[in-house]
């Protein structure tokens, strides 16, 4: 992720390490269980949604400039070709974003780095588009 200052503390320090972006992510797959709003999105995912945290959480820590977990278990993460068998549109990308900038608020995260992280995220949740609307 591109969103740090040479020499600055990476995304990953300042969001409090391992624990800090576990909870991101289990806060984004709880209202995503938890918000009627996000319930388009939430049926893209299995009944169960371990592994899907899982592996969000390893993805995070690399992108966010802390260790390569997801790297280290399936190699590059090659995220469009992952989630090609999904149909991605514009109401699933935005959902998937008002979920995680929720999860970001309802932490008290740092609002500069929320929002520097919300636009980063955001290119990445429109490149998972593959359908149209």
């Amino acid at each position: 992720m591109d969103i740090e200052e040479p020499d600055a503390p990476t995304a990953f320090t300042l969001l409090g390490g391992e624990p800090g972006v576990r909870a991101l992510v289990d806060r984004f797959y709880d209202l995503m269980d938890l918000e009627p709003a996000y319930a388009g999105l939430r049926a893209l995912h299995p009944t169960t949604t371990e592994g899907s945290r899982d592996k969000l959480f390893w993805f995070l820590c690399g992108w966010l400039g802390g260790p390569n977990h997801f790297v280290e278990r399936f190699g590059h993460p090659m995220l469009r070709a992952r989630h090609l068998p999904f149909a991605i549109g514009i109401s699933e990308r935005d959902q998937w974003m008002a979920c995680m900038r929720q999860a970001m608020v309802e932490l008290d995260i740092e609002p500069g780095m929320a929002e520097r992280l919300g636009k980063a995220l955001a290119g990445t949740a429109d490149w998972m588009r593959n359908k149209g609307g």
